[in-house]
């Protein structure tokens, strides 16, 4: 965490996407929203396309893609909305995505995620929510960082989860190799991971004025919750936050990736976590709110930098 005074807005956890956006003009930005087809991406493109920027949807399911990209232009009017296939587990998909952009990047939110899912190995033998939420983020940014070093001003915006609170990255067994795989357990270390990263792009890419943040979007029912049952999905965020569960909507869950993706309180800010739409105060007491101390630790961002290079070129 920076030394800094933290980063507060007149926006709360009540306010929306809409509202966070509101008098923003983003003619002629490009964007990128990964899992921009439902539930919190699809808000954030709306308001990013809303705005006026070109928004590329980045989906799996790229039939489902068009149909969000047809009625986001109906609701906004912007006909610069595109469908990408993307799906972050196959690094494949990945490389194809990145061969197919051209030209700067304005806009990042590395909004997908899967949840508390079965267990499930890659090819490579990856443990499927490490690979997706953080792994495949990793190699998008980094594989897009010459786009968002020619934006002059680019933001990237890591979207994690409260649920980070529960488990550092466990370096030496990541992959549930030696211990039992707890699909919790692997949830909240893939969205410390999420932290991490914007803590390590942040400090090698200040120079090329990048500014990369995270975020919790707070709890909001959307089909990432699909592996689990309401009864535990509610189970799991209580945990995750200390206390009963404050439901946002979608639009309201989109609000804080949307102030990091463009508001102007931000400019030159990086490598910090938001909550409700401000900085997330440091939680070294397990307070349930804020961010854990391990999820802001320069020297576990250094090292999962180096680990997901390691591992993506092994």
């Amino acid at each position: 965490m920076t030394d800094t005074a933290p980063i507060s807005t007149p926006f709360t956890a009540e306010s929306t996407a809409g509202e966070v956006i509101e008098g923003i003009d983003l003619t002629g930005r490009r964007a990128v929203v990964t899992g921009g087809a439902s539930g919190i991406g699809a808000e954030t493109a709306r308001a990013l396309a809303g705005a006026g920027a070109q928004v590329t949807l980045a989906v799996r399911d790229v039939q489902e893609g068009r149909r969000k990209a047809a009625e986001l232009v109906t609701a906004t009017g912007n006909e610069e909305i595109r469908v990408a296939p993307l799906d972050l587990a196959d690094r494949k998909s990945v490389a194809g995505f990145l061969a197919a952009w051209d030209g700067p990047l304005d806009i990042l939110v590395n909004n997908a995620g899967v949840m508390a899912s079965p267990e499930v190995r890659t090819p490579e033998g990856w443990e499927l929510q490490f690979t997706t939420n953080h792994l495949g983020h990793f190699a998008l940014s980094v594989g897009l960082h010459r786009a968002l070093a020619a934006a002059n001003g680019a933001r990237v915006v890591s979207v994690g989860s409260g649920a980070h609170r529960q488990s550092p990255v466990c370096f030496e067994d990541i992959h549930f190799r030696g211990r039992p795989y707890d699909p919790w357990a692997a949830y909240a270390q893939s969205k410390t991971a999420n932290a991490l990263f914007a803590v390590e792009a942040w400090e090698r890419w200040e120079s090329d004025g990048i500014a990369v943040n995270s975020l919790t979007p707070g709890a909001v029912r959307t089909r990432i919750r699909r592996h689990v049952g309401e009864e535990e999905a509610e189970r799991g965020s209580t945990e995750a936050g200390g206390g009963a569960v404050e439901w946002k909507t979608p639009e309201q869950g989109a609000a804080t990736s949307v102030l990091l993706a463009t508001s102007s309180l931000l400019e030159g800010v990086g490598g910090r976590y938001f909550e409700d739409c401000n900085e997330a105060p440091l939680d070294e007491n397990g307070s349930g709110r804020g961010v854990a101390p391990h999820a802001v630790d320069p020297e576990a961002a250094a090292r999962l930098w180096d680990v997901s290079v390691a591992t993506l070129t092994a």
